[in-house]
């Protein structure tokens, strides 16, 4: 069974979410709606593909000072192939599965808890002409 199969996102908290999309929107570029920012990747199974798209995921030691001065704390989210299978499979593995799934017209969320308890949503996404690898 797959398990996660991309990054969906990365979340965290900020004291006035309006002004730090602000600040990005105008000195990164990156052009928000409602909710923040898109990046938007190419399927490599996709006909036209003409590239492939990369996320790095990289893990830090709790005592790095790489973050600094931010103490920020965040949520990471991974798209996923099959949530329910997932969910279970997790479940019966003793991963501590937090709430109930929702499903929405974009797709469907879950979310675990890790060993250093970090909650982890998962994200089965409906995603047309997008496969989850």
């Amino acid at each position: 069974m797959k398990r996660a199969t991309g990054l969906g996102g990365v979340f965290f908290k900020t004291k006035d979410p309006q002004a730090i999309k602000q600040w990005y929107e105008t000195h990164l570029g990156m052009k928000m709606d409602e909710w923040g920012f898109a990046f938007k990747w190419i399927d490599p199974n996709h006909p036209q593909a003409s590239s492939l798209a990369s996320t790095a995921w990289s893990p830090f030691p709790d005592n790095t000072s790489y973050f600094a001065p931010s103490d920020k704390s965040f949520m990471i989210n991974y798209r996923v192939a099959n949530l329910e299978a997932l969910l279970a499979a997790l479940k019966a593995e003793g991963v501590e599965v937090v709430g109930e799934m929702q499903v929405y017209s974009y797709g469907k969320f879950g979310w675990i808890l890790d060993p250093d308890g970090n909650k982890i949503e998962l994200w089965e996404p409906k995603d047309e002409g997008f496969e989850n690898n």
